[in-house]
């Protein structure tokens, strides 16, 4: 009835107390199970040798170690073992499809990688003197044009980390430009369709939050929208596309509003990667937007880093922007880290970090978009685009996909848990993903869904990667909509099985310990 896996696998072939039987060493066919090393090392041997040291008096005093650090010790055959064995069980975007949504784990070129390891670039200190690092400063200078030229906006601030601490820098900005004009505004307006992150970036700057309702299509709804704005209202943060995986049409009647209003808009453009090439958010009013190079260029992401969002900013907010930034003058490139009155940073804000920015990523970035060209960058577009469309109609006819009447989607897929069997969940269809060999998909978000499931498919997977998932995908959701008790205990064939994902994200377990701790999973 629906395509499986190349396991050869099929939901009918086995139930889960089949699968799991122990064996005697814990391994499961060729998947060994794989301890700490702690626990398969010992304190009192040593993997190498090592000479005696002289021994002296010691400075420490109090500082001096009470007890045996108790690192394991292995030999050389046993170290390479545990770590090869880990390196088996991760997963990642170079060993399958890797669905999640709104932040997915993008093809990064090899030549990116290779740039970005030349020496010039890979082994550059922040301290060196600006004479020393000429090539650098040019490459984040050309950068800063092309992002400029794609967004359509007037200046950029590189330094930022990431995409929350863009959200951050855009959100001071436009409080800087009220301060300087005596406008004490205290709310910010987030729609219902924005990114997680935004309400919390705004709280963080001391704003008051208030959401704006999304309509039923999953939009802003912009008459919502414009009977709250006010005085008091310092801007709204909109994401676009937005968290249902769609363009917000109405974004430039949103800023022409905002703006009458005396207020700022900043745009979430964490799925930039969309729309690059096609749409600069400058045309459609926006006043700040960060822009995540880990997601739209290229570089690799996962696991908090690296990540690296600078900010684009309209012409209202650049006198505005925090330092530093790259400047080309007669004499070469300079880093301008102070503000200075014959330029148009007179007003900056401050500064996001203690140094630049990151290089590695401003290398992989500016390799791609360079690599792809203007052509190429709006054909990434596109294929993102046609990817996210592919999967969600494929699959509308098996999940409830509550926004598939809105029009095409953008660069994902929102289902929901709508049309599942009573008892079944979101949370048993992505454990059932797992032994089908894929990554789940992102789950329980945007909250305006409920149990949704947000499938953002890489613009480079072929249409082969997609029929499987989107096969594997079919196959478990029937098998919740029929009530398969198996899958409530999914997954079966992972190296671990069902955690209690409460206790695991209450009580995680981060750091090895002697004593028993209690269990977090399983």
């Amino acid at each position: 009835m629906n395509a499986i896996n190349q396991s050869g696998w099929k939901p009918e072939m086995g139930s889960g107390d089949t699968a799991t039987a122990a064996t005697f060493t814990g391994n499961r066919a060729l998947m060994l199970e794989e301890a700490l090393i702690f626990e398969i090392g010992s304190d009192t041997t040593c993997g190498v040798d090592l000479p005696e040291t002289p021994r002296g008096a010691s400075r420490l005093g109090s500082l001096a170690r009470a007890r045996p650090i108790g690192l394991p010790g292995l030999s050389e055959p046993e170290t390479v073992r545990h770590y090869t064995r880990l390196s088996r069980q991760n997963y990642g975007i170079d060993l399958g499809f890797f669905p999640l949504g709104s932040c997915t784990m993008k093809h990064n070129p090899r030549l990116n990688e290779k740039m970005a390891r030349l020496p010039g670039f890979a082994d550059i200190h922040p301290l060196q003197p600006v004479d020393t690092v000429q090539g650098a400063l040019g490459l984040i200078h050309e950068l800063q044009h092309w992002l400029v030229t794609l967004t359509g906006m007037d200046s950029v601030a590189m330094s930022p980390k990431a995409g929350a601490h863009g959200e951050l820098c855009g959100i001071l900005a436009i409080r800087a430009a009220l301060e300087a004009r005596g406008d004490a505004r205290q709310v910010i307006l987030v729609p219902e369709s924005a990114h997680g992150t935004n309400p919390a970036t705004a709280a963080f700057a001391g704003y008051k939050v208030e959401d704006v309702p999304a309509t039923p299509e999953g939009r802003v709804d912009v008459a919502a929208l414009k009977a709250r704005l006010g005085p008091d209202v310092a801007g709204v943060m909109i994401t676009n596309p937005n968290t249902c995986g769609l363009f917000e049409r109405d974004l430039r009647e949103i800023s022409d509003m905002v703006h009458a209003a005396g207020g700022f808009v900043y745009c979430d453009g964490a799925n930039f990667n969309a729309i690059v090439g096609r749409v600069r958010p400058g045309d459609l009013g926006v006043d700040a937007m960060h822009i995540n190079l880990h997601k739209t260029f290229s570089t690799p992401h996962g696991g908090g880093g690296p990540g690296s969002g600078p900010v684009v900013f309209s012409k209202a907010l650049t006198p505005f922007a925090p330092l530093p930034f790259v400047e080309k003058t007669d004499e070469g490139f300079a880093l301008v880290e102070e503000e200075n009155a014959q330029d148009h940073h007179a007003s900056a804000f401050g500064r996001m970090v203690a140094f630049h920015g990151q290089m590695g990523m401003f290398t992989r970035a500016l390799s791609y978009i360079m690599s792809h060209g203007a052509d190429g960058l709006r054909q990434v577009a596109e294929d993102a685009v046609l990817n996210a469309n592919y999967v969600l109609r494929s699959l509308e006819g098996t999940l409830d996909a509550p926004f598939a009447a809105s029009g095409p989607c953008m660069h994902e897929a929102l289902f929901s848990d709508d049309n599942l069997a009573e008892g079944f969940s979101t949370l048993d269809v992505a454990k059932g993903l797992i032994d089908e060999g894929f990554h789940p998909m992102t789950v329980y978000f945007p909250l305006v869904v409920h149990g949704a499931m947000l499938v953002e498919p890489t613009e480079t997977e072929s249409k082969a990667a997609l029929d499987q998932f989107i096969g594997a995908l079919r196959s478990v959701a029937e098998r919740a909509k029929a009530g398969d008790p198996s899958l409530k205990s999914a997954p079966h064939f992972a190296p671990r099985r069902r955690l209690d994902e409460t206790l695991a994200a209450r009580k995680p377990v981060l750091v090895w310990k002697d004593a028993p701790l209690a269990e977090a999973a399983e």
